[in-house]
């Protein structure tokens, strides 16, 4: 998929509507990550059940992709 905010490929049309909506949701996400961090502000997540409060450095840390081993 390459970069989350990059501009999507025109094949984009062939995937499966339940994968573009994938697609887009973690857009948003990160999206509205990048602007708390922008802010300074906390970002809060669901973690086993649980909300959990991130600083906007924990955050940024954890908004980004993971490698594939």
């Amino acid at each position: 998929m390459g970069s989350l905010m990059s501009k999507p490929s025109k094949d984009i049309l062939r995937l499966p509507l339940e994968k573009r909506a994938e697609i887009a949701f973690k857009i948003a996400v990160a999206k509205a990550i990048d602007e708390n961090v922008r802010l300074g502000v906390p970002v809060y997540v669901s973690r086993n059940g649980k909300v959990v409060k991130l600083s906007p450095r924990e955050a940024r840390n954890s908004s980004k992709p993971k490698e594939n081993k």
